[in-house]
């Protein structure tokens, strides 16, 4: 059995595309047209037989409050996902263990203190032992080692060369940070080319070379390549407990538009994710 799927259901009153997530035990609804309350119906009738304890739903803005008279509760608003429309995210959980996080209030008062810092973005000096440029297939094996290193638990595979190589043919873009010829810090843009969004995501920098910025100059980089390709809908769904990285995000000027609670297993366990907006073409 496949751990992740991607699954298109069509009926005489719908067609969905759905998107089964057994690793981090949850269903999203990518994209649907159709009848909504036959939609909604379908997904009730497969979360009851299955494993999967929470159901992701990317609702249109027309759809968002119709969802919730069926259960459904918004978690976050990806602004202008769809071409310029925004895209309200629903979720409904099975249990009480999936929808409780213990962690919430910590959470708030990251986001507090981080509200409280200077969105000034300030870029610190990087020494010139370290160098920036945008990855290649070649660097697979470089990155999937770093990703292992940073992180015990991940969404995606991202330790495994092959799958590393496998998302950059289907279009995401990485950029990284070398050395003494050892990547030590990358991050990539994850661009869907039929919306015109992209999600800055596999945020990771070897904790020894944390205290010089490097993952904000990468996101800065990132952005430069989304508006060479004419993407200006950017946004990352960050660790709520991560102050650093949502303090990158506050400070690049993205938006926090949503926390997804207990969203997918990350670092050591399952975990909050804030989610953080940008429309490049005004920055």
């Amino acid at each position: 059995m496949k751990l992740a799927e991607k699954q298109t259901l069509k009926t005489s009153r719908f067609t969905m595309e759905l998107f089964l997530d057994r690793f981090n035990k949850r269903v999203r609804v990518d994209d649907y047209r159709g009848n909504i309350d036959a939609i909604i119906a379908e997904v009730n009738q497969m979360f009851k037989e299955s494993e999967f304890t929470k159901v992701i739903f990317h609702a249109k803005p027309e759809h968002w409050k119709q969802l919730l008279a069926y259960g459904f509760e918004l978690e976050a608003i990806f602004k202008g996902y769809n071409n310029g429309t925004d895209q309200y995210t629903m979720a409904f959980y099975h249990t009480n263990d999936r929808r409780t996080s213990e962690d919430w209030i910590k959470e708030n008062n990251i986001l507090t203190d981080i509200y409280r810092k200077d969105r000034e973005i300030k870029t610190k000096e990087i020494p010139n032992h370290y160098s920036f440029r945008r990855a290649m297939e070649h660097d697979a094996e470089k990155l999937a080692l770093l990703y292992r290193t940073v992180f015990k638990v991940y969404p995606t595979p991202m330790h495994e060369p092959e799958y590393v190589k496998k998302v950059m043919k289907a279009g995401a873009i990485f950029y990284l940070v070398e050395c003494k010829g050892k990547i030590v810090s990358a991050a990539s843009a994850d661009v869907n080319y039929t919306y015109n969004n992209a999600e800055l995501t596999d945020c990771a920098t070897l904790a020894e070379h944390r205290k010089f910025g490097l993952m904000k100059q990468l996101l800065i980089e990132l952005e430069g390549e989304l508006r060479k390709e004419q993407i200006f809908c950017a946004f990352s769904i960050a660790r709520s407990l991560s102050f650093g990285m949502n303090l990158a995000f506050h400070q690049l000027n993205y938006e926090y538009t949503g926390r997804l609670r207990k969203n997918c297993y990350i670092y050591d366990k399952i975990e909050d994710m804030n989610v953080w907006v940008k429309d490049l073409s005004k920055w």
